[in-house]
């Protein structure tokens, strides 16, 4: 009887299914404690130790796995217990509820306030970590949220849900405070998700980001990465191999923060390629870079056997040799970026685009070349000891994260020896056609009411604020 119920409540109208959620998600809100920030914070700790329960985090990664055959567990372990925990720190340190500030001199008193149902919609890459991450920074705003899957990752989100909402109900809060989309997920229910929350903010394909920026709700996107890293003439390359290696390698390259090429001075060149040798990397020959082309895309987009597979399938699809197949990943040499060369575009995949650069100027305009094909907005970084170089990166490339001597994996959402929020979804500004330019993270979840006092006039005089441009240019 219940295979039934569930087959006739699939049949039934996208917004009917998501119209019952949203209404059990609004009943939750007005039971929340949430004027109350130990409650509140109580509510987002639960939903941490859900996922960070090593025996939760670690089936949690097997059934990811299993369930969409992208990354490895161990990886997927880290990033549920690494993201969550750097999360929860920096929830834990903060008033989202309340008085959120006060500045009694200027007679401004700010107050957080919930914004409402969240729709958080989720990409097969991290079918639980994100989920709980979003989770978290929703219910530390005062929020619900409705949690959309990818269909991909469905098995694994549900039983993620199945686990907040239980640690949920442990503290005495109302369980539908977090839910997910019913399965078989849709593009119908998930926009309708998203047309009836008060707020939708979307990870994953661009195409969910465009519908949810059109879906008449406020709306928070964030976009691709692709990302370029300079290992300047100046650098430690050994350390700067071993760096590239872990962020490149962990989860088989899932993260949209994964750097997908890398552009080496030409006077450290061969040293470097041999660095890398030493990590573990793989130098592609000509043969088996024209079977990378021929295989790594098929139709014109990613190959899903060989996408965030360990490089032994990786190899066994593309026809590599079996050196290739023992090595942890793929170098790949070419000469330039651009729109018609698949090697500088995003590759979710263990294979790594290397570009030569006569010096840091042209290092710099390949960087900038590359982010034009895919990533523009989001990151890119250098290794090295030449901080004017890293300014001059900063400065120059429409990113909003520029990382130096990092993993960007490890770094770009958020690091215990960094000062960016931890998070599992990075804006890429209006570069990338997001509305924020930084870390996703709980400011993005509430509404601020400004109560306002006076305070003495402060009124600076004519000559103050107009003499030095009456002294250039006159009156």
């Amino acid at each position: 009887m219940a295979a039934v119920a569930e087959r006739e409540a699939a049949q039934q109208p996208a917004e009917v299914i998501v119209g019952a959620i949203l209404e059990r998600a609004r009943r939750a809100l007005a039971a929340y404690e949430n004027r109350d920030q130990a409650r509140v914070d109580e509510a987002v700790t639960a939903l941490a130790w859900s996922i960070y329960k090593p025996e939760n985090a670690r089936a949690l990664a097997e059934l990811a796995v299993r369930d969409t055959g992208l990354g490895t567990v161990e990886s997927k372990i880290v990033k549920n217990t690494r993201k969550t925990f750097g999360t929860l720190r920096d929830l834990l340190r903060v008033k989202s509820v309340g008085v959120i500030e006060e500045d009694a001199a200027r007679g401004l008193v700010k107050y957080g306030k919930p914004v409402g149902v969240v729709a958080a919609v989720c990409p097969s890459t991290n079918p639980a970590a994100t989920p709980v991450n979003k989770a978290m920074m929703a219910l530390k705003g005062g929020n619900a949220v409705v949690i959309a899957p990818s269909p991909a990752g469905y098995e694994t989100t549900a039983r993620t849900v199945d686990l907040m909402r239980a640690e949920l109900k442990k503290a005495g809060f109302p369980e539908d405070l977090v839910q997910v989309l019913p399965a078989p997920v849709s593009k119908e229910t998930t926009q309708a998700l998203m047309a009836g929350a008060d707020l939708a903010v979307v990870t994953g394909s661009q195409d969910n980001v465009r519908r949810a920026m059109a879906s008449g709700t406020v709306a928070i996107g964030v976009g691709a990465g692709n990302v370029p890293v300079i290992v300047d003439s100046s650098a430690e390359l050994d350390d700067a191999a071993e760096k590239i290696t872990a962020s490149k390698i962990f989860d088989n390259a899932t993260s949209c923060s994964s750097e997908n090429a890398v552009i080496l001075l030409d006077d450290i060149y061969e040293p470097m390629m041999a660095a890398f040798a030493r990590q573990g990397g793989h130098r592609a020959s000509a043969e088996e870079k024209a079977k990378v082309l021929q295989g790594l895309w098929v139709g014109g987009k990613l190959n899903r056997q060989v996408i965030a597979r360990d490089m032994a399938v990786v190899a066994d699809k593309l026809g590599l040799s079996a050196e290739a197949g023992t090595a942890k990943f793929l170098l790949v040499e070419d000469d330039r970026p651009g729109h018609d060369r698949p090697l500088s575009d995003e590759k979710l995949s263990l294979v790594l685009t290397v570009y030569r650069a006569r010096d840091f100027a042209q290092a710099k305009a390949l960087v900038r070349d590359i982010l034009e094909v895919k990533g523009k907005g989001h990151s890119c970084g250098i290794h090295t000891e030449d901080m004017d170089h890293a300014r001059a990166l900063a400065e120059d490339i429409e990113v909003v994260r520029v990382l130096v001597n990092q993993a960007h994996t490890f770094g770009n959402g958020g690091a215990f020896n960094n000062a960016m929020p931890f998070t599992l979804s990075m804006g890429g500004g209006t570069w990338a056609k997001n509305s924020i330019s930084e870390n996703l993270n709980w400011r993005h979840f509430i509404n601020i009411t400004h109560l306002v006092t006076t305070f003495p006039e402060d009124r600076p005089s004519e000559e103050a604020l107009f003499g030095g441009y009456w002294a250039k240019y006159g009156k």
